[in-house]
């Protein structure tokens, strides 16, 4: 069945009114009818099996024939500080980071982004979150990832450390400490299942020996991902997949 995340307004007792966008989707491009079902989702952590009544144009109606607790969020909550990319590298993450089950994205303004300008980062948010909502329904996630505006790299390191947990940073020019080693170190501090861990990761430069100084000042962990150098796009995806592995969070 189809995967829709609505409004929590949209779901009144065991009715649901489908306005916008979705409608759309429903008769023109699924060519849905009455009698017909999907399953739509609240963003709270719960699934709603919906049997469609009622398809006008702009609006559909629904009853909700089942209900039952999302099964695709996992117990680790991760966020990933991501440097801005050029192109469509950034989009690129935010859609295969929100399958993995990352849960929180915040666009990274550091010294050698090739995209420096928050206003033109600003703008691309709508269509970010766009992108993020249509992962999260094909990947069967029970919550939309939270797409936060771009911070300065300072900002984001204090925000980092007010959120507590597990802080890491993935650093080209770290070799005495792996990411593996630091998560096993570091599990016994964690409070399962709901772990709290913040990745940071550059721009295609890299981070500057400034900014790791800094980020260590803030209690964030300088990690390697290992003898080779990743692209800036696939690094936080590696490096989500092997943190939800060692939190046995990928079954």
């Amino acid at each position: 069945m189809q995967r829709f995340f609505v409004p929590p307004t949209a779901i009144q007792n065991d009715r649901v009114t489908l306005t916008g966008p979705v409608v759309h989707q429903l008769t023109h491009v699924l060519r849905l009818s009455p009698g017909q079902r999907i399953v739509v989702l609240d963003d709270s952590g719960w699934e709603y099996t919906v049997e469609l009544q009622r398809l006008g144009r702009g609006q559909a109606e629904g009853q909700i024939v089942e209900r039952w607790e999302a099964q695709g969020e996992p117990r680790t909550r991760l966020t990933l500080y991501q440097a801005v990319l050029k192109g469509e590298r950034f989009a690129w993450v935010l859609q295969k980071g929100t399958e993995l089950g990352i849960a929180a994205f915040v666009p990274l303004l550091c010294a050698r982004n090739v995209v420096r300008d928050p206003a033109a980062v600003r703008q691309k948010l709508p269509r970010w979150q766009a992108i993020v909502r249509e992962a999260a329904e094909q990947a069967r996630r029970g919550r939309l990832p939270r797409l936060a505006a771009p911070l300065p790299f300072a900002e984001a390191c204090a925000q980092a450390q007010a959120a507590g947990g597990l802080s890491l940073l993935a650093w080209e020019e770290e070799t005495a400490t792996s990411l593996k080693a630091t998560l096993r170190a570091g599990l016994s501090n964690l409070q399962l299942p709901t772990s709290n861990i913040q990745l940071f990761i550059g721009p295609e430069g890299g981070f500057t020996p400034d900014e790791v100084a800094l980020a260590q000042a803030q209690g964030i962990r300088p990690v390697s991902l290992g003898r080779r150098i990743l692209r800036a796009e696939t690094a936080g995806l590696v490096a989500a997949a092997i943190i939800f592995y060692e939190l046995d969070d990928l079954s």
